[in-house]
């Protein structure tokens, strides 16, 4: 978690960086690699913008991005719940070597790799979407700043351009981000510090760089996140995995009652 959270903190280091460079307009005769593919993007979107409208452009370009990566989400949210099940047995090994001696340390990640190993676990499968989803962010970002037919494009109440004056996009964007995370954790079996203070967190540093951000990006995470919200609903439905959790716990109970009433018959005998 805590090399999530580093890598969420660089990558929005690396994306507030993109805001001052690369400022020169992009056209189908820019010859620079990356400047072709934000170029290629820009077309995607105005392909996408029925009627004209770049918003229109932006929700749909979103929708089938995340469509594209529903298989790895639908990889990373089950392995994100393999690796809630096996927090217990961390916990165990965890607690087995409490010396912060080399050698503690070292038997400490064998026997939790081993762990990971034996319940197919790949604890950096988390931030794999997020891994490719910033490259897409990237370009997405220097399309709508630096092609001119998306920098001044208008939908519902904002300019694609420019930031939201209302701030009604970043808010939603944090809302449906807390929403994601909220969903995912609830599901856990046992809940730490640094899962719950993520929950908290993600949707303050979406709410800082929505405000400071074009309002298309902060309608791109509006939408994704929105999407991750449903995703998480049908794939991974928290509620439904509490309810078999707590079914499977009851019949756990249900077969101790039924032995200790079987040995107390069996002994009247």
């Amino acid at each position: 978690m805590k090399k999530k959270f580093s890598l969420i903190a660089m990558a929005g280091a690396a994306l507030l960086l993109l805001t001052a460079c690369g400022t020169t307009a992009v056209t189908s005769s820019s010859t620079n690699l990356w400047d072709q593919i934000v170029y290629g993007f820009a077309q995607v979107i105005r392909f996408l913008s029925f009627g004209g409208l770049t918003g229109v452009g932006i929700i749909l370009f979103t929708i089938v991005i995340r469509a594209a990566l529903l298989p790895l989400m639908n990889i990373q949210i089950k392995s994100s719940q393999r690796m809630q099940e096996i927090q217990p047995e961390i916990k165990k090994i965890q607690a087995k070597y409490p010396s912060k001696d080399m050698k503690s340390r070292r038997l400490m990640n064998e026997e939790i790799q081993k762990l990971y190993a034996e319940n197919k676990v790949n604890p950096y499968m988390g931030c794999l979407p997020l891994v490719v989803q910033m490259p897409v962010l990237w370009a997405l970002y220097q399309a709508l700043s630096r092609v001119d037919f998306l920098k001044h494009g208008t939908f519902l109440w904002f300019e694609i351009g420019a930031k939201d004056p209302t701030f009604i996009l970043p808010i939603l964007a944090a809302v449906f981000t807390f929403l994601s995370s909220y969903l995912m954790m609830k599901s856990a079996p046992e809940r730490n510090a640094m899962t719950t203070s993520m929950t908290y967190i993600m949707p303050i540093f979406i709410l800082i760089m929505g405000v400071n951000f074009a309002a298309g990006i902060a309608l791109y995470w509006v939408i994704s996140n929105a999407f991750q919200v449903f995703q998480t609903m049908l794939l991974a439905n928290p509620y439904k995995i509490i309810a078999a959790r707590e079914a499977k716990v009851q019949v756990e109970k249900d077969k101790i009652k039924a032995r200790e009433k079987a040995l107390k018959k069996a002994r009247k005998k």
